[in-house]
């Protein structure tokens, strides 16, 4: 493991993340939100540190609200979206901007959205370190990660089978 991310888990006390990787919550607001529909209200704002190792990745899933994910350190990040009810995927890189490339700071994945995660390798950094920011806030009974027998994981082998790995 990269010495660098061996030294931020460490010091940011991270444990191991139910997706993959490694993550610790840093922010959970005081202030309550009615989420849509029948979810119970939620802390209006949640914070993440997550990091993820150089050939790891974030296995597909989606929470029921926005989340923005951020580039603080560490090679730069793939994020994958799918919607799965129009079939259309995307991926947006994260890492230190460029105006002149296709790389951002910042992302937001839409609420519903499946999304899953891999670092590019890069020579000075094996590892990425993001915060992630959900609102309303993150709620384990709003997570759900993608089974390997569902219809969706179907979809994705069948019609994106470059990022069937992630499921």
């Amino acid at each position: 493991m990269d010495p660098r991310a061996v030294e931020l888990i460490s010091q940011l006390r991270l444990q191991a993340h139910p997706e993959g990787g490694w993550y610790r919550e840093i922010f959970r607001s005081q202030a309550r939100v009615q989420a849509e529909g029948k979810r119970a209200s939620r802390n209006a704002i949640t914070a993440i540190y997550f990091l993820l190792e150089s050939g790891r990745h974030s296995r597909w899933h989606k929470v029921q609200s926005d989340e923005v994910w951020i580039h603080l350190e560490g090679a730069p990040l793939d994020l994958w979206q799918w919607d799965a009810s129009a079939n259309v995927s995307s991926c947006t890189t994260l890492g230190s901007m460029n105006f002149h490339t296709d790389v951002h700071y910042q992302h937001v994945v839409p609420a519903g959205i499946w999304q899953a995660a891999r670092p590019k390798r890069k020579p000075s950094a094996d590892f990425t370190l993001v915060s992630c920011v959900v609102g309303p806030g993150f709620d384990f009974a709003d997570f759900e990660m993608m089974d390997k027998s569902s219809p969706e994981a179907t979809l994705i082998g069948r019609d994106w089978p470059e990022l069937a790995y992630l499921i």
